[in-house]
């Protein structure tokens, strides 16, 4: 675990249900303080939106302050373990001076997060990640405008159709070991391809133009080859995606690179295999070396 240590600035109850949703109790051992009155730089912040009391996230601000500082977001899967990814993660932000945002997507109400929220499913996963940037911009300072996003399996569905829906708010993606993947295919219905209408997700279009020329890179383990539970594992999947997360990434990868092309763009479309692992955030983290590899593929100088 990170040294980085915590307070909280939520209610009891968010805080106890944050808690116990990601299953990390031991990262809340340091005693809480209240932090209504000030953000603090070099600790982890758990925060319940101001706007929506409901809403958790967790925020690391460096040292250095978040003036004028990228903001680098990262999403859990559905084991919801927003806790460890900000732990693990924290001190690349801090090396490399930039403000960390953790958003917590419990269910209910996001039930269907991994596709931004479809009309009935649950609330709108990309609408509270945009509240919960535009608070963090306000207490911070930091650049709102343009984002560093990352996600792991769950969180990495999440971010690659946030991307699809809002490309001018992200200046680079991450994915780590999606499950599956949005193809851009505008005949195939949505979540499989771009086919979509405003009864699925209300104000959404996508603009190949604009989300193709996003620099994309997915890690994932070079023994994520389980089909696992979780795993989608329908045929219309395997046969148009692949059967692992390996084979997916790569798939995705080179469709999206090939759309790239056709509208003239050369975007970086590529797939980083990590050592010795297989599909588990920390593992990846800890043997695979995921957390450097993202940070220098989000900040090469």
């Amino acid at each position: 675990m990170s040294t980085v240590p915590v307070l909280a600035r939520m209610g009891k109850t968010v805080l106890r249900a944050a808690i116990l949703g990601a299953g990390l109790l031991w990262a809340f051992a340091a005693p809480a303080q209240d932090l209504n009155a000030s953000v603090q730089p070099g600790v982890m912040l758990v925060r319940a939106l101001e706007r929506d009391p409901g809403q958790a996230y967790l925020l690391y601000i460096p040292r250095k302050g978040g003036k004028d500082a990228p903001i680098f977001v990262t999403v859990h899967g559905i084991s919801r373990n927003a806790i460890q990814q900000a732990y693990l993660f924290a001190d690349f932000a801090e090396h490399y001076g930039v403000v960390m945002i953790a958003p917590y997507f419990p269910e209910p109400p996001f039930w269907d997060y991994q596709f931004m929220g479809r009309t009935g499913r649950g609330a709108r996963a990309d609408l509270a990640l945009d509240r919960i940037v535009e608070e963090v911009g306000r207490l911070t300072q930091a650049r709102t405008d343009r984002l560093y996003l990352f996600g792991y399996s769950g969180g990495g569905q999440f971010v690659h159709r946030y991307v699809l829906a809002h490309p001018e708010r992200v200046v680079k993606l991450a994915i780590g070991a999606a499950g599956w993947y949005t193809f851009p295919d505008a005949s195939v219905r949505y979540p499989y391809g771009l086919r979509i209408s405003s009864k699925q997700l209300a104000g959404v279009a996508f603009t190949p133009q604009k989300f193709l020329a996003v620099p994309t890179r997915v890690f994932v383990g070079d023994n994520d080859v389980e089909q696992d539970p979780s795993l989608n594992k329908s045929a219309d999947v395997v046969r148009l995606q692949g059967a692992t997360r390996v084979d997916r990434a790569k798939n995705w990868t080179a469709a999206m690179k090939r759309a790239a092309l056709q509208y003239g763009l050369d975007t970086d479309y590529s797939v980083e295999l990590l050592p010795n692992s297989a599909h588990s955030f920390a593992q990846s983290m800890a043997q695979g070396g995921m957390g450097q590899r993202v940070f220098s593929f989000f900040f090469p100088h």
